[in-house]
């Protein structure tokens, strides 16, 4: 199979999925309710889409093309209130976060559908430990070779991300000690990892064709990369954040995104070199495990320094382009937590730390996710 051209889109235009969490309100673990849930949910219309996950206690929404954060709040909102009025009818509940901080993967099963089926005969059991819950950001490109230098150059930014968003410190039971215990289970895939360091989109196609041939590979979503260029909507696809426990959260990790896509295409402030991935799984790693206390090393200067102060300082730097683009209110929010260390991983913790029951703790997040006061 060729790879398919790049369509155009329009630049900076955001989507944004979020793999979510369906669970009953009787113990709060994990409910096979995927498919009574679109069945409810298709009686309504909305923006975007639901669809189902991996598994059946998993359920995908994602919106259409948005132009900024608050664009993208306003099409999660009307979804996320059917995805509660759905579940109350079915006496469950949905949840964000990373991982289900108690679920025994063994206990999974695969949803039912062709490409599901296929991925669990050749993953084996990690297609049940794939019962994790991300959140993917598109970000439109006003080319396929701009889309590349987007990808490289949003790279030195994925430990942001990963700490921004990390809400799954809990996995089956177990405190983890990561921030992003989600990520370790999709670096289990063969296919996952960084892109390889192509700049035209000849290159990549060319290394596209080799893949193809050796039979690994057969479209683009064989590749769990970090991020990756998606040609048939003309963006590129972020894909290391954990689902955060709010949707405007989400939303505003999107105007985070769309902020640094606007200074690069605006300054081009670095050109991306091979180079840049020397430390690249290193920083990944002091993201997911310690989240906002992480250290972060500058690839172009390999200066060492608190991952919090380089996210301040990237704020810094974007705030003007986040102005110019409604996101200021999304790194207001982002900027307040950063400054006092917080991301939904400590909001867990601290709620464990409280409760002492992982069950109490998944249902008031389950409240937080509605909108409801915990």
């Amino acid at each position: 199979m060729s790879l398919e051209a790049f369509h155009h889109s329009e630049p900076l235009t955001l989507g944004v999925e979020l793999e979510l969490q369906l669970v009953n309100t009787n113990d709060y673990d994990l409910a096979p309710y995927a498919e009574d849930m679109l069945r409810l949910m298709k009686k309504t219309p909305l923006p975007g889409s639901v669809v189902p996950e991996m598994t059946n206690s998993m359920i995908e929404i994602s919106t259409g093309i948005c132009h900024s954060a608050s664009e993208v709040v306003g099409q999660l909102t009307p979804i996320r209130d059917a995805l509660v009025k759905s579940a109350d009818k079915l006496n469950i509940a949905v949840v964000g976060g990373g991982t289900h901080p108690f679920q025994q993967w063994h206990e999974r099963r695969i949803y039912d559908k062709p490409r599901f089926r296929e991925l669990s005969e050749l993953y084996g059991y990690l297609s049940k430990q794939f019962t994790i819950f991300g959140q993917h950001v598109h970000i439109g490109c006003p080319s396929a070779n701009a889309a590349l230098l987007m990808l490289h150059r949003m790279s030195r930014y994925i430990p942001h991300f990963i700490a921004l968003s990390a809400s799954s410190p809990y996995v089956q039971g177990q405190d983890t000690a990561f921030d992003s215990a989600r990520l370790n289970s999709v670096f289990a895939f063969p296919l996952s990892g960084r892109a390889p360091f192509a700049l035209t989109w000849e290159d990549f196609t060319a290394y596209f064709d080799k893949m193809t041939r050796t039979g690994v590979v057969k479209s683009m979503k064989d590749f769990y990369w970090d991020i990756r260029p998606k040609p048939e909507f003309g963006t590129i696809e972020i894909r290391v954040f954990d689902t955060p426990l709010t949707i405007e959260r989400a939303a505003a990790l999107a105007g985070y995104v769309q902020s640094l896509g606007a200074w690069f295409l605006a300054d081009e402030p670095f050109m991306p070199q091979e180079d840049d991935y020397l430390v690249y799984t290193y920083n990944r790693f002091q993201a997911c495990r310690f989240g906002m206390e992480a250290v972060y090393v500058d690839p172009a200067t390999g200066d060492h320094m608190p991952l919090r102060e380089h996210i301040l300082m990237t704020m810094d730097k974007i705030a003007g382009h986040a102005a110019a683009h409604g996101a200021s209110n999304a790194l207001h929010l982002l900027r307040t937590d950063t400054q006092a260390g917080q991301n939904d991983a400590r909001w867990l913790r601290d709620r464990q730390r409280q409760e002492q029951l992982l069950a109490e703790v998944s249902r008031q997040a389950a409240q937080r996710f509605r909108g409801a006061p915990v």
